[in-house]
């Protein structure tokens, strides 16, 4: 079984996230979307919170699942039986970072691939934390997230 993980905090689910694991959901037996639990980054959905919404988000891809983990991803993903990871690039920008990262999983781990995926180019602008400032400052993000996700936004920002 090929199997993929889709890291990341998820804070919250986008439609751009959801683009990639759509696409990933049909060149892999299974993707598991690993939501990080990094407190350092001060998130505005707790974890239990980010797992329930990308759960809902997800419930119609049968061969698609929710995890959270701690520590290395290499490790979770070894764990997980996965031989590859996938992480989104929305711009050049994205790709120096991204590809450091890949670089330093690969040390860590060389069974395990990092294969980059851009979304849609509706999507190519779409940030978890544009969206958040954007419902901050009362903002329509109908556009950007799931009907239940911009409503645990306005919930949030209330």
């Amino acid at each position: 079984m090929r199997t993929v993980i889709y890291p990341g905090s998820f804070d919250p689910l986008t439609n751009g996230h959801l683009d990639i694991v759509q696409r990933a959901a049909k060149l892999f037996d299974k993707v598991i979307i690993a939501v990080a639990n990094n407190e350092t980054k001060k998130p505005l959905f707790n974890l239990r919170e980010r797992v329930e919404l990308v759960k809902r988000g997800i419930k119609h891809l049968p061969n698609v699942e929710v995890d959270s983990f701690n520590g290395l991803l290499v490790e979770f993903a070894d764990r997980r039986g996965a031989g590859a990871v996938i992480r989104g690039l929305r711009a050049v920008s994205d790709f120096e970072f991204e590809f450091q990262l890949a670089l330093m999983n690969r040390k860590l781990n060389d069974r395990i691939e990092t294969i980059f995926m851009m979304p849609r180019g509706a999507y190519t602008f779409l940030s978890s934390r544009i969206v958040k400032e954007v419902a901050r400052l009362g903002g329509d993000v109908s556009a950007f997230v799931p009907e239940h996700v911009q409503k645990a936004l306005k919930g949030k920002f209330a």
